[in-house]
């Protein structure tokens, strides 16, 4: 069911209004605040012209933010996969140690029976 929902989303005392999913509703409002709570801090601590520059520097903090993301998500995968190539290496030894042992012991008794 594609149900699509109108809603009013307010931005640095602008209001927009949006068709949307209702699965995107509470991101876009929770997104709207954030963005709104940014704009009264950057006017609070630096002397800010206009609204243009405000939104800017929003722009680049937000987009700073996921580039920083996927560079933390990137680098944990190579860890990840290090973990993963040192624990397969711990299995295969210890398979290799375990088989050997397992056939010292068998192989007689078929030698002995054959």
């Amino acid at each position: 069911m594609d149900e699509k929902l109108k809603i009013k989303i307010s931005i640095a005392d602008r209001v927009y209004p949006l068709t949307v999913e209702f699965s995107q509703e509470e991101g876009l409002r929770s997104a709207s605040k954030k963005i709104d709570t940014m704009i009264k801090q950057f006017e609070e601590n630096y002397a800010v012209r206009d609204k243009q520059d405000v939104l800017a520097m929003c722009a680049l903090q937000f987009a700073s933010q996921v580039e920083q993301k996927q560079i933390d998500n990137a680098i944990n995968g190579d860890e990840t996969m290090d973990r993963l190539n040192k624990i397969n290496a711990l299995l295969d030894e210890y398979l290799d140690k375990n088989t050997f042992f397992t056939l010292t012991k068998i192989l007689p008794t078929l030698v002995h029976n054959w």
